[in-house]
């Protein structure tokens, strides 16, 4: 295992032990808690994981996975209407899921045009977006 994923799942541990230990209203807050935590750090994986080195252009799976013509959009796009489920399951209102999802099928759609859309793919990170506005909604 490199040095990089161990962090990476030591920081998910640690951000997922103390969304328990800061839930104030018990077992469903702290699923929930959890739950966006796990969410982040899906959506870090496939939008933002990676940085171009020189840069502050991130990258993540969707975009690698993308350069599989079909498959790949089709894999991130399910990936990314189950971070969708999961946001419904936290709460998310059908505004916020109907928007969400407008932003996993242009994610989808965009990234479909071989090379070019992985470029896009790149840029716009509809899941990173999705668990934005997920958050900014449960702040409410």
């Amino acid at each position: 295992m490199s040095r990089a994923t161990a962090l990476d799942r030591a920081d998910l541990l640690n951000r997922t032990r103390l969304a328990a230990e800061t839930s104030r209203e018990g077992h469903r807050d702290s699923e929930m808690a959890r739950a966006i935590v796990e969410l982040d750090f899906l959506a870090a994986l496939l939008d933002s994981r990676w940085r171009i080195p020189g840069t502050s252009i991130r990258f993540g799976l969707d975009a690698l996975v993308g350069l599989v013509p079909v498959l790949g959009d089709v894999a991130t796009g399910l990936v990314s209407a189950y971070i969708v489920m999961r946001a419904r399951n936290c709460g998310a209102g059908n505004g916020l899921v109907a928007r969400m999802l407008g932003n996993v099928l242009l994610d989808t759609v965009g990234g479909s045009v071989p090379i070019l859309g992985s470029i896009f793919d790149i840029y716009f990170k509809a899941n990173n977006r999705n668990i934005r506005l997920l958050r900014r909604h449960l702040q409410r």
